[in-house]
């Protein structure tokens, strides 16, 4: 299925596709922080239609993960990094999904802290 989303003001937007079964709750430093539920899907399946000049990214720890967000706004929309097999992946924060219900999705936890 093909889901649209965007930043709170609208200058990020991007569409993914997938199968959004449910989503990851992190407790990591940022992820606590941030309150974003993570979708993750392979990197392909995710079309960013806005011009990399609205987006700044922010890495810490290891710095192989893209903390992606809004210049305008702040809101962190999505993340990129790559899998234990080397796989390019997006964490997709499905709060900013267009029509979607993140209270009606399971939820896994994640213990982020302790890696």
């Amino acid at each position: 299925m093909k889901y649209s989303g965007s930043c709170h003001c609208g200058d990020v937007k991007f569409e993914v596709d997938g199968q959004l079964d449910g989503v990851t709750s992190c407790n990591c430093s940022i992820c606590s922080r941030k309150g974003a539920l993570l979708w993750f899907v392979p990197r392909d399946a995710l079309v960013v239609s806005t011009p990399d000049e609205c987006l700044s990214t922010y890495t810490f720890n290891q710095h192989v993960i893209k903390h992606r967000f809004c210049r305008r706004c702040g809101i962190g929309t999505f993340g990129e990094g790559s899998d234990a097999e080397g796989n390019r992946m997006a964490a997709i924060n499905a709060r900013c999904l267009d029509g979607v219900d993140v209270d009606a999705l399971p939820v896994n936890q994640f213990d982020g802290r302790s890696l």
